[in-house]
C-alpha cells in the first residue's frame, strides 16, 4: 500500500496479470506482478500528496480459472476493504492482461467511477459491466497473448453504456509493454486521472497534457483497422 499524505481523497486499485489456469500461489515476485509495479510508483510520486492512495491487488492464486473467475474475488474483497478503510471514497482501477480483465469485471461496484485497462484479456462474450464508468483501453496491435481484436469487439458492446470510452491501438508494441514504455505510461497515467476527475468532480487531480503519443490512433468511436 502506499497511502495518500493527509486525508484520503480516492483509492487506485492496481491489478496485474496472470495465467488462464493455475492454483499455484500468486506471489509478489512474479513478473506479472512486478511488471505493474512502476505503474503504481509513478502515479502515488505524483497523486500522493492530492490525498491518492495507490494500492495493489493480491491475488489468492496465479490463474483465472475459468468459471472460478478467482482474481474477480479477490479484487471485490480489495474493494470492500477500501470501503471499511475509507468509506465513501471513489476507486478508480488500473490493470494489465488478466488484471484488465478483472478490473472490468468489478467495474459494477459502487465505488468504482474509472477503469483503465492495459492489454486486456476479453474473450468474445466477455460481460459488459461499465455503466457510469470511465473507461479507457490500450492495446499493442502485435500482441499476441490476448487479442486486441476483441478489446476492440468489447468496446463496441460497452461504449453505449460506459460515461465515457476511448480505445488506444499502439503500434510496435505487445503484450508485456517492454516496447515502448513510455506510451503505455502515458495512457495509463491519462486514464487514471480522467477516471480521478470523473470520481472527483471539479476537486479532481489536474489531468496533465494529453497523451502524445500515437494520437491518430486515439478513439472514441473504435473500429477495426
Amino acid at each position: 500500500m502506499l497511502p495518500a499524505t493527509g486525508p484520503t481523497r480516492a483509492v487506485v486499485l492496481v491489478l496485474h496479470g496472470g495465467k488462464a489456469d493455475s492454483l499455484r500461489a500468486s506471489r509478489p515476485w512474479h513478473l506479472s506482478a512486478v511488471r505493474m509495479q512502476p505503474f503504481g510508483r509513478a502515479l502515488h510520486d505524483e497523486l500522493g500528496a492530492q490525498g491518492v492512495e495507490v494500492r495493489t491487488v493480491r491475488y489468492r492464486y496465479r490463474g483465472w480459472n475459468g468459471a472460478q473467475a478467482s482474481p474477480v474475488h479477490d479484487a471485490r474483497q480489495a474493494l470492500n476493504r477500501v470501503r471499511g478503510d475509507h468509506a465513501g471514497v471513489p476507486v478508480v482501477l488500473l490493470g494489465h492482461s488478466m488484471g484488465g480483465r478483472t478490473a472490468l469485471r468489478v467495474a459494477d461496484d459502487a465505488s468504482v467511477h474509472g477503469v483503465t485497462a492495459l492489454a486486456p484479456w476479453l474473450p468474445d462474450g466477455e460481460p459488459v459491466r461499465v455503466h457510469g464508468v470511465v473507461v479507457h483501453l490500450a492495446h499493442g496491435r502485435t500482441d499476441r497473448w490476448t487479442d486486441p481484436g476483441a478489446t476492440v469487439r468489447w468496446a463496441e458492446r460497452a461504449r453505449p453504456v460506459a460515461a465515457d470510452l476511448s480505445l488506444t491501438l499502439l503500434d510496435g508494441t505487445g503484450h508485456f509493454m517492454l516496447r515502448r514504455p513510455a506510451a503505455w505510461s502515458a495512457l495509463a497515467r491519462a486514464g487514471v486521472l480522467s477516471g480521478l476527475v470523473h470520481a472527483l468532480g471539479g476537486g479532481g487531480p489536474p489531468t496533465g497534457p494529453a497523451v502524445a503519443e500515437d494520437p491518430s490512433e486515439r478513439r472514441g468511436a473504435p473500429k477495426t483497422g
